[in-house]
């Protein structure tokens, strides 16, 4: 084993000799007299061995000074890794790992913890990252030599570090608030630390306080340095220092391929048979329900388009983490005044000076399952998004702030798709994606008017041409279309446009994915146009809840065929062959005729990914 050693010594004369006697690395060397101090570098071979220094003229004393991290992240912040000064990607990579501190570990008069400048609750630490200062040697340093950590002005806004009192127990539960000052961070670049010499450990703890965004890589250094005095009138000369990194933990999304373990859904007025079918799926599904009553969301049914559920993981701890869209229904409150609290974070970002559109709710925020794509592996799926067509000059796209946030992330790729084709313009009004009992894993379900016009065109050649839509629903619109109308009206009114719309996403999604034909399921939707752009002209089947083998799925009220709706029988036959469960939802009152459906309206926490981000090939 090679070994180095950094060494500051004393002498004026006489001789050094090495002695194996100390088992420390590695090392400031010190000789407590007033005299000008020399640095020497040594690089020698012996395992597991270090040295004393003797000076054979006087006493040299040798100490050891270790700013340490878990760099190996084990979960463990072991002794002076070597790699804790740099940051890697990979399962052979190294660096430690920061949480952005955005949960509240207070019940009453929330906030965000990382709002604080201070240790408000001992618990809070668990979502600090560990920090140790190992020292070993003499009882104190000469005379006008401190240590100091310090970080960078950029850095300050990005994180705090506190410290814990030398003489405390493991048991932090044992301890009061006050307990744990701020060492660095905000306006405080820089501070002395406590010299415990002999042999001692002091312990810290470090705040993520931002996520990754268009203006910080995630990125953030600690030092730690050695101060010797200079003559009067000048700055203190820093002899040695120790520099440790962290990457802060980005935001992560979950695809509908993950276990649920919570559904939100609203209360109104008018909702209870959606209610009803939705507490018995949910409870078929092994997970809990959660209903946002009428006084908090204030008739706003829309739960998908408020939130993202996501997480944060590192070694040492993991929660949940809601993302608030900028789109502020009456929904607003229900993300920091419900969801936020201990364990259960909070992030948003506003669209300043910008007019938020319909493009901004996350009905048009989804995930993809894991995929690989020529080579290159998504473990944990790649984000995708919904804009107006890259050559449109006045068309509506998901406002930047929130797509910075995204990109900035880093571990989920995101992909934009076109969906200003639509009048509410979310991608999950015509694509979703559901588990699969194969290697593949999932399949992309695509909604298609094609499809839709084989099947009632199938229908009419059967002899079912005078089959109703909608039959035994209250009806707005003028008259109960028949099939044979609708085969007939089908390619005479935007037919081909709509089509193409859902084509060129297909292509898209075909390339970004990595997905052949065999990979997609074409599902039976037909759209018309509303104020020149695409609605869904019946339930929308596609815009489901996905709960495990468990799908909710807009019943569609097609045109009925031996007693039984020809789109529900179609779409059971499709989901069948993947093992899955259909059950249908009435939300054509509730929902469908404000312009949403199943999904719109509802929305699942689920379990994080086994896979750990770090472990990513970048």
């Amino acid at each position: 084993m090679v070994i180095s050693m950094n060494l500051w010594l004393h002498f004026s004369s006489g001789y050094i000799s090495l002695a194996p006697s100390l088992n420390f690395l590695p090392v400031a060397l010190f000789e407590l007299q007033m005299a000008p101090l020399r640095y020497i570098s040594l690089v020698y071979s012996r395992p597991k061995a270090a040295y004393e220094l003797q000076w054979h003229r006087g006493p040299v004393y040798l100490t050891e000074i270790s700013l340490d991290v878990d760099a190996d992240r084990d979960g463990q912040v072991e002794r002076n890794n070597p790699n804790k000064g740099s940051w890697m990607w990979g399962p052979n990579g190294h660096g430690a790992i920061l949480l952005v501190n955005c949960d509240s570990e207070h019940t009453c008069r929330k906030s965000l913890d990382s709002e604080h400048a201070e240790v408000t609750r001992v618990s809070d630490l668990k979502d600090m990252s560990p920090m140790v200062l190992r020292t070993s040697g003499p009882a104190k340093l000469p005379e006008g030599y401190k240590l100091t950590m310090h970080i960078s002005q950029g850095d300050a806004e990005c994180v705090r570090v506190f410290s814990s009192h030398p003489c405390q127990t493991q048991d932090s539960n044992l301890h009061f608030v006050k307990d744990y000052p701020l060492v660095v961070g905000g306006e405080d670049l820089s501070k002395e630390v406590p010299c415990l010499w002999g042999n001692a450990e002091m312990n810290f703890y470090v705040e993520g306080l931002r996520f990754p965004d268009k203006d910080f890589e995630g990125l953030i250094s600690i030092n730690l340095s050695m101060l010797e005095p200079s003559s009067q009138g000048f700055p203190e000369t820093p002899i040695f220092t120790d520099r440790v990194v962290f990457r802060v933990a980005p935001w992560i999304m979950t695809p509908n391929t993950l276990d649920p373990v919570e559904v939100f859904v609203c209360s109104t007025t008018d909702n209870d048979p959606f209610l009803k079918r939705m507490r018995r799926l949910v409870k078929n599904s092994g997970c809990k329900l959660k209903i946002c009553p009428e006084d908090m969301n204030r008739g706003d049914r829309w739960m998908q388009d408020e939130i993202e559920f996501g997480y944060i993981d590192s070694p040492h701890q993991r929660f949940p983490v809601v993302l608030d869209s900028p789109r502020d229904g009456d929904l607003q409150d229900f993300p920091y005044d419900v969801l936020l609290g201990q364990d259960f974070g909070y992030v948003t970002r506003t669209a300043y000076g910008k007019e938020v559109s319909s493009l901004d709710s996350f009905g048009n925020l989804e995930v993809s399952p894991p995929v690989t794509v020529n080579g290159k592996n998504y473990p944990l799926g790649r984000i995708i998004i919904g804009v107006a067509f890259p050559t449109a000059t006045k068309g509506r796209n998901m406002t930047k702030v929130v797509q910075d946030f995204l990109w900035a992330q880093k571990v989920q790729e995101p992909i934009a798709l076109f969906s200003d084709w639509l009048l509410v313009g979310h991608v999950d009004e015509f694509m979703t994606f559901v588990p699969a009992p194969d290697k593949k894993g999932f399949r992309l379900l695509l909604a298609s008017p094609d499809a839709s016009y084989k099947l009632f065109r199938g229908l009419q050649n059967g002899g079912h041409g005078q089959a109703k839509m909608f039959d035994g629903r209250p009806f707005v619109r003028a008259g109960i279309p028949k099939l044979g109308y609708l085969c007939m009206a089908w390619y005479n009114n935007h037919a081909a446009t709509l089509q193409s719309c859902i084509d060129w996403n297909r292509d898209v999604l075909k390339r970004e994915l990595g997905l052949d034909d065999d990979d997609i399921i074409d599902l039976p939707i037909l759209f018309h146009v509303m104020e020149n752009r695409a609605v869904a002209y019946y339930p929308d089947m596609v815009n489901m809840i996905v709960l495990g083998k468990n799908l909710g799925i807009p019943k569609p009220f097609g045109p009925k065929v031996d007693g039984r709706c020809a789109l529900e029988a179609e779409m059971t036959s499709l989901m069948e062959g993947l093992g899955l469960s259909c059950t249908y939802i009435d939300d054509f009152a509730s929902y469908h005729k404000l312009l949403g459906e199943v999904h719109c309206g509802s929305n699942v926490r689920r379990e994080p990914f086994s896979f750990k981000w770090w472990n990513l090939e970048m």
